[in-house]
């Protein structure tokens, strides 16, 4: 069925020429209500009204990102991609895409995420925005890094985590995401294509893994026949080993 197209008002009208003649890219609730010579009331219904029929986009409570030219059909669509990237310059954060989101990006889960998993330093939990699904895993800054940028359609250095760190997430947030034990198979796959990435999943293991996930990596890998120098680090990592972890959980305490 074809959308209706999205009538434009007075008000509607005003705002989005505010915003274009000054070329920005970011409004927020008092400006418009002084630009426009209208109530705080009457701002309050209009940016709710324009987020609400997707002409601009609620960023967070008090911020809107808006168009750099008149949508086509009245609507404004972009990638999720852009409206985290977004969010995150409004909220001076720093963010890396992770979970589901990357186990797709490289293959190693054939199933569509419906929503966006990003680990970041400000904000947590579910969150819609702009009609998309986001996950906000908050985590310490010191667990942020191994990252590419992925250039979007809409022209944005999206954050991705490396293949080496989507597997090490995959291990180390397991119960999240249900990933074990097929994390294992994953990296058992990617180390036989790519043998010299070997080194840098050993580096991101030890330094964003934990004790847990640092005992699962460096079993496989000793299964896998790894060379001895590499798993050294992991061992000294761990010091004396007084207590044993389910390798698959659920099951009994090995490895």
């Amino acid at each position: 069925m074809k959308q209706e197209k999205t009538k434009l008002g007075k008000f509607e009208m005003q705002l989005l020429a505010y915003a274009q003649l000054r070329k920005k890219e970011f409004i927020s609730s008092g400006e418009i209500a002084s630009a426009l010579d209208i109530n705080a009331e009457q701002e309050w219904k209009l940016l709710n009204r324009m987020a609400t029929s997707g002409l601009i986009i609620r960023l967070k409570r008090g911020a809107y990102l808006v168009p750099s030219r008149m949508p086509a059909g009245g609507r404004w669509t972009v990638s999720g991609y852009y409206i985290l990237s977004k969010l995150m310059e409004v909220i001076k954060g720093r963010y890396q895409i992770s979970g589901p989101s990357a186990f797709h990006f490289y293959g190693f889960d054939d199933q569509v995420p419906n929503r966006i998993y990003v680990y970041n330093d400000r904000i947590f939990g579910e969150k819609e925005i702009g009609g998309i699904d986001f996950v906000f895993i908050k985590t310490d800054v010191k667990r942020l890094g191994s990252t590419k940028h992925l250039k979007t359609t809409d022209g944005i250095d999206a954050v991705m985590v490396t293949k080496t760190r989507a597997m090490v997430d995959a291990v180390y947030d397991w119960s999240r995401y249900n990933t074990l034990p097929r994390a294992y198979a994953w990296i058992v796959a990617t180390l036989k294509k790519e043998p010299v990435i070997g080194e840098n999943l050993v580096g991101d293991t030890l330094q964003y893994g934990n004790k847990g996930t640092v005992k699962r990596i460096g079993y496989l890998l000793a299964r896998l026949g790894i060379a001895d120098d590499r798993l050294r680090k992991m061992k000294r990592r761990l010091g004396p080993i007084r207590s044993l972890i389910p390798w698959i959980p659920g099951q009994a305490a090995k490895g």
